[in-house]
């Protein structure tokens, strides 16, 4: 095997997926590896954008979202309509973000305090029941 094609098991191992994973980005045509009969053989360029799709779902972007930005890359403007695309994307997706944690904070912060009563609350009752023991 050249260093410019990879197989399944060779992606699977060198990127941590399985293969069902990788025939799963190849259905919805996030990746396109060429055929020799019923093995496929990733490209540099498979390579790349599996990069890149892995990195889009560690952060939250949807299948579609990275699909059209993966789409741009061959416009013929040195990528800059793709980085400025990924760019408002990322954008949203951080803002998206930032808006959960503020909600999840506040549900700690609410959580915590119900706690804090209900601590109060058992301690009360079990004085209570000692004292009428």
């Amino acid at each position: 095997m050249t260093d410019d094609v990879m197989t399944i098991r060779q992606m699977c191992d060198a990127f941590d997926v399985t293969p069902r994973t990788l025939r799963f980005y190849e259905s919805k045509e996030l990746l396109s590896p060429v055929r020799q009969g019923q093995r496929r053989l990733f490209t540099r360029r498979d390579r790349a954008r599996l990069k890149l799709i892995l990195r889009g779902k560690r952060f939250g972007f949807s299948l579609e979202d990275l699909r059209q930005l993966l789409d741009l890359y061959d416009r013929g403007d040195q990528q800059y309509t793709q980085i400025a695309a990924a760019y408002e994307v990322a954008r949203e997706r951080l803002a998206d973000m930032e808006r959960q944690r503020a909600e999840l904070d506040t549900a700690i912060a609410e959580l915590r305090e119900q706690m804090t009563w209900g601590e109060r609350m058992l301690a009360s009752l079990k004085d209570n029941r000692d004292a009428a023991e």
